[in-house]
């Protein structure tokens, strides 16, 4: 497996445990005002890297590409930086609706660069081979 779907993989888990544990909190306290930023770490975190991981896991040729590791850094970048902001802003801190702003179109870049990446080239799609039955 390329050394990207592997930190994809990686980065994915830590979000989805982030996500997890803002869920049990919301629970226990009973305010679910950070909602959002809950479903944020999940399907941001959790979901799209692990759906980017799964993908250059398929196409390890576009895995090497320097624009796959720039993509990972901005994507990575930007949700590491919603989430926590998102989160402190729906609990109380409105002042760092900039912050989300700012973080939200980071992310959004990483989107996009994924794009490019998936567009870029005329590189197919790696099929997984069936395994032989006995």
């Amino acid at each position: 497996m390329p050394r990207l779907a592997q930190l994809y993989f990686k980065t994915a888990i830590i979000f989805l445990i982030i996500g997890i544990s803002m869920g049990l909190h919301m629970a226990i306290g009973q305010d679910h005002s950070a909602i959002g930023a809950h479903a944020h770490a999940n399907l941001l975190g959790w979901v799209t890297m692990a759906i980017f991981g799964g993908y250059h896991a398929l196409n390890p040729a576009k895995a090497q590409k320097r624009l796959a590791m720039i993509q990972y850094c901005v994507y990575t970048a930007g949700v590491a930086l919603l989430v926590p902001s998102l989160y402190l802003m729906l609990t109380g801190s409105p002042q760092l609706e900039p912050v989300v702003a700012i973080a939200s179109v980071i992310t959004f870049i990483g989107v996009l660069l994924f794009a490019a990446i998936i567009f870029g080239s005329s590189e197919t799609v790696t099929r997984p081979t069936a395994v032989p039955s006995r």
